[in-house]
């Protein structure tokens, strides 16, 4: 009887969703773990898509079909990305043919004037590359693509605007991811010299940190801008449940996007805003055990509510740099958070098999519920975050 119930109480941990790595396991293991199918799903990735021209890998369809992009979709730099963070941990001349190939890809992207997302696109991908190669080609593409993106800043407003879309309901719309697209602003400030660049991205962050917070710290996803005036005219949402809810990744782009800019800049009011954020996540009365979010945390169907494991990827890597930017005890805090974090995305239940998830590494991911869109899948940008997350630990 003793040996039944040892087994029926070990199952779960294995089966169902939710559960983490035993807590047991030495978190080197867990990171080396991690890496390795990293490694297998995002080389298996690489040669798969090697001869569709100019593709990358977006999510899983509908139909359970690879979906793919082109160099114009917001996220085509996060799987050149992946590839690059995971040759500088192992610089094999495979991971580099293909980290190369793949960023290669991507360059028509810094000409884009309609799109703010040239953060994501050259920063994930030529910036990552710039920094591990020293390439001067790369860097003749970053300073391009902040050109590019400075075309959409407003000096009145503050701010870069981000969608072009919705001309009737918002007249400059500013949303919070905008905040991952500034480093690619100040690393081109530091390429060139060019020091309007750097201006820039600290106006947009100061502009957002006064207008995108609530009173208990979590952040609305859309502010639309009066661009005679430079203040707010509507705050809502887009891909969250409501406009006065907080939508996970949302949350998860303003902590990442302050902790970056206090990096950068040393101003400390950055890095309060930053634990600020971190304190409303880590403290969230709805934030499940394994602290891998709901979609929105103010879902109103939890706990049957869909689980973001591209938040949870986002959030644990800000927080393992937030803990090293902060001395305090909550910087403390932060890293046991990380940690739960990614002990519980390399559980079985986040984790891919390798040759499985097409050759995905996450699984579990949301994009646009509201939208119905990209629900409860592998998501390119969950890879990337995820894999930063295992080297920061590391």
């Amino acid at each position: 009887m003793k040996k039944r119930l040892t087994f029926y109480f070990l199952l779960p941990c294995f089966m169902f969703a939710g559960c983490h790595t035993r807590e047991s396991e030495p978190l080197s293991a867990v990171i080396e773990r991690g890496l390795q199918v990293a490694t297998q799903q995002a080389l298996s990735m690489a040669k798969e898509l090697e001869h569709r021209e100019g593709q990358f890998p977006k999510t899983i369809s509908p139909d359970g079909t690879l979906e793919t992009s082109y160099y114009d979709w917001w996220g085509s730099g996060f799987f050149p990305g992946t590839l690059w963070y995971l040759y500088e941990e192992n610089p094999t001349p495979e991971l580099k043919k293909y980290a190369e190939l793949y960023t290669a890809r991507v360059e028509p992207a810094k000409n884009l004037t309609n799109t703010h997302d040239l953060g994501f696109m050259l920063n994930c991908s030529f910036g990552n590359g710039y920094r591990i190669t020293r390439n001067p080609q790369y860097k003749e593409v970053i300073i391009t693509g902040a050109y590019s993106l400075a075309t959409r800043y407003h000096p009145e407003v503050c701010a870069i605007r981000s969608w072009d879309f919705n001309r009737e309901k918002w007249q400059f719309p500013v949303i919070i991811d905008n905040m991952m697209n500034l480093e690619l602003l100040i690393r081109a400030s530091e390429a060139s010299g060019d020091t309007r660049f750097g201006d820039m991205a600290n106006a947009h962050a100061k502009t957002t940190k006064e207008n995108h917070f609530r009173p208990d710290y979590s952040s609305y996803h859309v502010v639309s801008y009066d661009t005679l005036t430079g203040s707010p005219h509507a705050k809502q949402t887009h891909q969250g449940f409501s406009d006065e809810s907080a939508w996970a990744r949302g949350q998860a782009w303003g902590l990442y996007g302050y902790t970056a800019m206090y990096r950068e800049t040393g101003n400390a009011a950055y890095l309060e805003l930053a634990r600020q954020i971190g304190t409303f996540i880590m403290n969230h009365p709805d934030m499940p055990e394994d602290k891998i979010p709901y979609w929105d945390f103010n879902a109103p169907d939890m706990p049957a509510a869909k689980r973001d494991a591209s938040a949870a990827a986002i959030m644990a890597s800000a927080f393992v740099e937030l803990s090293r930017l902060d001395h305090t005890p909550f910087g403390k805090e932060c890293l046991v958070m990380a940690e739960q974090q990614v002990r519980s995305l390399s559980s079985p239940h986040y984790l891919a098999e390798a040759g499985s998830n097409h050759h995905f590494i996450l699984k579990h991911s949301v994009g646009n519920l509201p939208g119905n869109s990209e629900i409860d899948v592998p998501l390119a940008y969950a890879d990337y975050y995820y894999i930063e997350a295992l080297l920061r630990l590391k």
